[in-house]
């Protein structure tokens, strides 16, 4: 280590390296180190999915960061470069709680969870803690003080003590000082401090903020410090007179997306991206689900990806009708179709991709058919999706373009309906497509914050209208046909399920689709999958 310098100073080097390819080249006496090497990976291919060049040796002489054995999955890996960021979402969230009247505000991060016995399951941290502070430790808890006096420590951290003989075990942390200085706090506690600092904070508080609901355990402890803060009170100390919950404020702040937040999910939608056409490569009759599963496993894991941003659902033929089917052991055969819903969660954010497919590479008229139907329905919906427009607006313009496909292909009957309209306004088209055609999408998968506009009046049915879109906001277009066999439908049509969805980013003048590294038109998609197999038809090892 060079004189003068801290390891923090060191780490956020090293972390630039990945990126910057000449920021070791800013320390005296150091040769650069190669940003593709295995101390300093490159970040995975932005455009085409090619995969990343052969690792090269690394520099001896470039300066190392600290280990991190056990590093948490979900652990940002530019947080040293950005702590402003969080700065200044937390600034905003003091402002907002100043204007409706200041108190104190408490954001614990989630719990470790058991899986069985003594084993964990892989620690993920809670969506709205790591929001405002980049911390991706458990046992956190944020506090915000709305009230404290200019100079006071307005966001606090508390969080697990330095402790080298527990990081034997546990690998690297922070510790109070570290994160501190890490992630910009105005000051930061160990956790065994909390009984004695959080009733100190919250006297005369006039109010506390927290997320309803969210933890009976906090909630336990909260009650807690409460009632130290009541037993003061014959010394003119008063515990906070209002509770409120935070969950809206934050709500708000999440539902559109910052350009930070915007540039990893750009990541996640790459590297999401390339799993589904690596498994669209892998794919032929008579492999098994799990097993294409697995080539998306290794896809999101490649690229240095957490894992899969929810359950991954791979669904062959008629399980491709069960919305949520998870990844089983059906074998795919020759004329099913593949379902697969997967993507991974890149440094805290999720991506959401679906495509459909063919086992063997070629649709079949029948499927082909349905799938064109699907196509179109996504391209109406996401004409629909610009700033102004009601979130409802592009589920209704597919749905239009489903019920008119299910009208001309016989499904629906135009023996009893005779228009689109008469679908629609009866619904019929239900039975083939029950669900809605899009969620918010950010740190959480189906993410945060209201539908509808919940400060507006309601209308004759009850209803709340639906919210606006707004330029930033990111959302799933998602549209689908399921249909199941039955005596009264076509049987080329029976045990078809297709999906089609791609991420999307509200623009100034319509929406951006992010997701579209990954073929969705038909002839495309048959095209990767003849490319794949070679001129003997034997597949061959995917090609990202």
């Amino acid at each position: 280590m060079l004189p003068g310098r801290s390891w923090r100073d060191f780490e956020a080097v090293a972390i630039r390296s990945r990126y910057d390819p000449d920021a070791i080249r800013t320390w005296p006496g150091h040769a650069p180190a190669r940003p593709d090497s295995p101390r300093f990976p490159a970040p995975p291919r932005t455009r085409g999915c090619r995969p990343a060049p052969p690792p090269r040796a690394s520099c001896r002489n470039a300066p190392r960061p600290p280990p991190r054995y056990n590093r948490p999955m979900n652990a940002p890996t530019e947080t040293a470069l950005v702590p402003d960021v969080y700065r200044q979402r937390r600034a905003r969230a003091l402002a907002a709680l100043r204007a409706t009247g200041g108190g104190v505000a408490i954001v614990p991060t989630a719990p470790q969870a058991l899986r069985n016995r003594d084993a964990d399951y892989p620690y993920r941290h809670d969506s709205y803690f790591y929001y405002l502070t980049g911390f991706s430790e458990p046992d956190a808890l944020l506090v915000l003080d709305a009230n404290a006096a200019d100079g006071a420590p307005q966001s606090i951290l508390f969080c697990r003590a330095k402790h080298p003989e527990r990081e034997i075990w546990e690998g690297f942390h922070y510790g109070p000082d570290g994160a501190r200085d890490s992630f910009g706090f105005d000051a930061a506690f160990a956790n065994d401090a909390l009984d004695t600092e959080l009733p100190k904070l919250l006297a005369d508080a006039g109010a506390v903020h927290y997320r309803f609901g969210a933890s009976a355990e906090f909630e336990r402890r909260l009650a807690g410090w409460l009632e130290t803060v009541r037993a003061k009170s014959r010394a003119g100390i008063a515990a906070p007179a209002a509770a409120h919950d935070l969950t809206p404020l934050l709500d708000e702040m999440r539902i559109v997306k910052d350009a930070h937040e915007q540039a990893i999910m750009r990541r996640a939608a790459v590297i999401s991206a390339s799993a589904h056409r690596r498994a669209m490569a892998a794919t032929h009759p008579g492999i098994r689900e799990y097993e294409i599963e697995a080539e998306l496993l290794y896809e999101f894991r490649r690229h240095g990806a957490a894992g899969p941003a929810y359950g991954s659902i791979v669904a062959a033929g008629a399980n491709a009708c069960v919305l949520h089917y998870p990844a089983g052991n059906a074998v795919a055969r020759d004329g099913d179709l593949i379902l697969i819903d997967a993507a991974c969660e890149l440094e805290g954010y999720a991506s959401d991709i679906t495509r459909t497919f063919p086992a063997n590479g070629r649709f079949s008229g029948p499927q082909r058919a349905l799938y064109d139907i699907v196509l179109a329905a996504q391209a109406a919906a996401a004409a629909a999706t610009r700033p102004g427009a009601a979130f409802e607006a592009p589920h209704e313009a597919a749905v239009r373009v489903l019920a008119q496909g299910l009208l001309d292909t016989g499904i629906v009957p135009k023996s009893r309906f005779a228009s689109v309209d008469d679908v629609i306004a009866e619904r019929a088209y239900a039975r083939f497509y029950m669900h809605r055609t899009g969620h918010w999408l950010g740190m959480d998968v189906h993410d945060c914050g209201d539908y509808r506009e919940r400060a507006a009046a309601r209308d004759a049915q009850g209803a709340l209208p639906w919210r606006a879109l707004r330029e930033g906001m990111a959302l799933t277009i998602e549209p689908g046909l399921y249909v199941r066999a039955a005596d009264d439908v076509p049987a080329e049509f029976h045990d078809i399920g297709i999906r089609i969805e791609d991420d999307a980013f509200v623009t100034a003048t319509g929406c951006e689709l992010i997701t579209r590294d990954v073929p969705v038109d038909a002839g495309e998609i048959e095209a990767l999958m003849r490319d794949a197999r070679g001129a003997s038809g034997a597949v061959s090892p995917a090609r990202p």
